[in-house]
């Protein structure tokens, strides 16, 4: 077994907790009040990154206030090498923010690990021309190793409100043997998918003690399941599309 990788996951977990906590409790607070004022959170990234917005998106034990910015050109399935190309295509990211409701009122979390991409600088200098509140999920090792692709010259974590760092190396895999030319096994999605829901919690906690009802999702592979959630799904379809 990989004990290595396993090695790797706890202590980024423990740097996890030890260096991010204040901040992902102060976002946490701020998700709060925008959802009990009848904001939305938003996940965006492109790449293996898109996992991340995923990931709170209709989840049993999920938040349903969750608005994921999906776009079929930045993710894996319609060509890799064409992801590639497009999450480096300046301009684009102001399109896909027009696409969206997003606003004021609203907080958006951008997925990178290198954060030098122009399309997720680009959506997070939209967010903010907007007046949301922007919070980086990077890594800040590798964004500091590397130049920004963007002609403004800055990588992510120097653009948003918020920077939540996952403590990744550079290039991401971590996992190194006799015999293999480059490491393997990625840490990212891991500890960006746990940050994702140390923020729902949070969010949860903060409106409980606000007085608001989170929104949370029942599994649908309960027998209450449909029910439960009828009622919060019928609150932000109309918001939410992909609902």
């Amino acid at each position: 077994m990989g004990i290595q990788y396993l090695d790797n996951i706890r202590r980024l977990l423990d740097k996890l907790e030890n260096t991010q906590s204040e901040t992902i409790d102060r976002v946490s607070r701020i998700c709060a009040e925008k959802v009990a004022g009848g904001g939305l959170m938003y996940f965006f990234g492109t790449g293996h990154s898109h996992m991340i917005a995923e990931e709170p998106f209709y989840r049993a034990g999920g938040l349903a206030c969750v608005y994921p910015i999906i776009e079929t050109d930045l993710m894996l399935h319609e060509g890799a090498s064409k992801s590639s190309a497009y999450e480096r295509m300046e301009g684009l990211g102001q399109h896909i923010v027009a696409n969206t409701p997003l606003n004021k009122g609203d907080i958006i979390f951008l997925a990178s690990n290198s954060g030098r991409n122009a399309v997720i600088i680009d959506v997070a200098l939209e967010a903010k021309r907007r007046g949301a509140t922007t919070v980086a999920i990077t890594s800040l090792t590798h964004s500091g190793s590397v130049s920004s692709r963007h002609s403004g010259g800055k990588r992510l974590f120097e653009v948003c409100d918020y920077v939540i760092d996952n403590g990744g190396v550079v290039g991401d895999a971590s996992v190194f043997f006799e015999g293999l030319s480059h490491p393997i096994a990625p840490t990212s999605t891991i500890i960006d998918v746990s940050i994702v829901n140390l923020i729902s919690i949070g969010t949860a906690r903060y409106l409980v003690e606000m007085g608001v009802k989170p929104p949370v999702f029942e599994s649908a592979n309960t027998d209450t399941g449909d029910s439960s959630n009828k009622s919060v799904i019928e609150t932000y379809k109309k918001r939410i599309p992909m609902l």
